[in-house]
């Protein structure tokens, strides 16, 4: 039966056996392989789904391991900042923990399913008149001054956890690691873990080369493209809509180590690819996860792939599920037709 990422990965963790796991068997999510992708690609192209996490997104990857090392620490509040899924996943951990749990959000930017799950295990929300940017200030501020404990992306134990996934992907491709790895970034915290986890993988002989590394932004929330803090962001992702992320100079390293590149995507990409993967791929997502396709399908357009000068394999990281951001799947959707109850009235509505 499976356990969870900690027990699992065990030897490449920080934990020891005085640390009380905490866990809600989080990890071994599905790598799909996307059969319209690959055909329009010309390459074999994955989906690593981490919508299927317990609270719906990767997030819980790194909270298992930051709460458990938190409980260890004899922690009795843990506090965040977050758009949404963070919230959700520090809740529900906390929860689990029997710990206090506190979640500053922006104010009137985070989707509905991701608020009600931290209000529904019992975390205190606070919303914040400012962007997630000055929330994180706020949050470090408190922990840096009481005792609480930070579970953002800037606590070490949270990227701990989620560089598994990279282990996961190597181990579900049979002992290799992918050709190219394509990511949405926000606070960068994800592509610096997986990078992380690709390179200790190799380290460790379980793989004999690391993929490159490409993530993508939206584009009005764009720091590390542009190059700059971007004080006011603004996308349809909200889960990406970050301004000055926490993981900035890793999420650097791991591009630039790797080969690889950082690039944005605007709404209308982002969308695109959202809806495609629910047509094509049957695979609902949020549309901070579709950053990660619309990149891919950038990357196709300039023929980028094609340079490669051979058949790739690219995983795309889909980083939270649909269901997390109901109202975005009604965006330019057409409501159900109202037909009699009536059978023949069905047959007609139906076209066929």
């Amino acid at each position: 039966m499976w356990q969870g990422i900690i027990e699992k990965y065990r030897k490449f963790l920080p934990v020891t056996d005085r640390t009380p796991i905490v866990s809600l068997s989080e990890g071994n999510t599905p790598l799909v392989r996307a059969h319209s992708l690959s055909e329009l690609l010309g390459s074999e192209v994955y989906l690593k789904c981490e919508g299927l996490n317990p609270t719906g997104s990767f997030k819980d990857r790194g909270m298992t391991v930051a709460v458990s090392k938190a409980k260890e620490n004899g922690a009795k509040v843990v506090i965040c900042a977050s758009t949404g899924n963070t919230s959700a996943s520090a809740a529900a951990y906390a929860a689990k923990a029997g710990i206090r749990c506190v979640v500053l959000i922006p104010k009137g930017a985070v989707a509905l399913g991701k608020l009600s799950q931290a209000m529904v295990h019992a975390a205190q929300v606070i919303a914040v008149d400012g962007n997630f940017d000055k929330a994180l200030g706020i949050v470090r501020e408190i922990a840096e001054h009481t005792p609480v404990t930070l579970v953002n992306s800037v606590n070490p134990f949270r990227l701990e956890g989620q560089k598994t996934a990279a282990f996961e992907i190597c181990d579900q491709l049979d002992g290799r690691a992918p050709d190219y790895q394509v990511i949405p970034v926000g606070n960068a915290g994800n592509i610096t873990a997986y990078w992380k986890g690709y390179t200790e993988y190799k380290t460790a002989g379980h793989v004999s080369s690391v993929p490159v590394m490409l993530g993508f932004q939206a584009e009005g929330a764009a720091p590390i493209v542009r190059k700059k803090i971007v004080s006011k962001p603004q996308t349809v992702a909200t889960a990406i809509k970050i301004g000055n992320p926490a993981s900035w100079k890793s999420a650097e390293r791991a591009r630039d180590e790797s080969g690889g590149l950082i690039d944005m995507v605007t709404d209308r990409e982002i969308l695109e690819a959202y809806r495609f993967l629910a047509a094509k791929e049957g695979v609902f997502v949020e549309p901070a996860s579709a950053a990660s396709v619309a990149g891919l399908l950038k990357l196709k357009r300039k023929s980028f792939f094609k340079k490669a000068g051979k058949k790739s394999v690219i995983v795309c990281i889909l980083t939270g599920h649909g269901l997390k951001d109901p109202a975005s799947a009604l965006l330019g959707v057409k409501k159900p037709k109202t037909v009699r109850a009536d059978t023949r009235a069905v047959i007609k509505a139906m076209d066929l």
